[in-house]
């Protein structure tokens, strides 16, 4: 069975051209028309390009887009690494030049239609580059330059961002904006929860006769730590071993294939994990291991 691989440049080409599509599309055509504003850095260029409009300069806001992602990518690349911020920064370059070349059209007067689909779509244009290892640059790349220096959240710089893109757009434009902007923010941040499930965990337990051979073929695909729980079948009286194992969600194609392919007559259970507490590697110190096992 062929493994999934999203490190393919020829993918992660085609994602990025599909992500900037999509917020592209959703800025131009459903959220601008109906003055309603995204979150984040492009919530702002938007918030710049409409008061703009006022002093008889019509700029694009592909333009502030593309203005705000080159100091930040610089920033980036010294702190986060080339890697990342190489195709994060590419994707929001791409965003801006659609959204330059995209027309500002509108294909439905209703603005609650507008706010749902432009949040869905710009959903969608975040969480496929999260899934396959970039960004669409901005709040993104601030984000990761923080966590990495700092070891913070940017969770509350980014809802005190949000919330004044909420109260700008109410006290000069019109409170029911505000709320429809709000729609949008939250559709968005679905729609990226539900493609981007790096944060969510599970937990698996796995019924095995072979827990030797499973255990190191889950260690060269996943490299999770496993516990190994003696266990006996009730119906055929018979000892053998439950593996427990915790993952995030995006692994868990992985997780099913070397199970399925090292003991198919294996069994598994899967159960959400609400939190964890310990050591628990993320993707970076998983390169790591993968990297030293390598030149072992």
């Amino acid at each position: 069975m062929t493994r999934w691989n999203d490190e393919n440049p020829f993918i992660k080409v085609v994602i990025l051209l599909f992500s900037a599509v999509c917020c592209a599309v959703a800025l131009n055509v459903f959220l601008i028309p109906s003055n309603i504003f995204a979150g984040g850095l492009n919530g702002i260029a938007q918030l710049l390009h409409w008061g703009l409009k006022f002093t008889g300069a019509d700029i694009s806001t592909g333009w502030f887009i593309l203005a705000f992602n080159l100091p930040i990518g610089i920033m980036g690349w010294r702190k986060i690494g080339p890697r990342f911020t190489a195709w994060s920064f590419a994707n929001a370059i791409v965003t801006s030049v659609l959204a330059i070349v995209i027309p500002e059209v509108s294909v439905s007067h209703n603005a609650l239609l507008n706010a749902l689909f432009g949040g869905i779509l710009t959903g969608i244009g975040i969480g496929f580059p999260f899934r396959f290892g970039f960004s669409t640059g901005g709040m993104d790349i601030i984000a990761m330059v923080l966590q990495k220096t700092t070891g913070r959240s940017i969770g509350t710089l980014t809802m005190m961002l949000n919330s004044g893109i909420i109260a700008v757009a109410g006290f000069f434009i019109g409170w029911e904006n505000a709320l429809f902007t709000i729609i949008t923010i939250y559709a968005t941040s679905r729609m990226v929860d539900t493609i981007h499930t790096r944060h969510q965990k599970m937990t698996a337990l796995i019924v095995t006769n072979r827990p030797d051979e499973l255990i190191a073929a889950l260690r060269e695909h996943l490299f999770r730590g496993v516990t190994v729980l003696p266990s006996r079948g009730a119906f055929s009286n018979r000892d053998n071993s439950t593996l427990m194992i915790v993952i995030s969600r995006y692994e868990l194609y992985d997780l099913q294939t070397t199970v399925k392919e090292t003991d198919p007559d294996s069994f598994m259970n899967l159960v959400a994990t609400v939190d964890i507490a310990g050591n628990f590697f993320d993707e970076d110190k998983q390169a790591e291991l993968r990297q030293s096992s390598k030149q072992g």
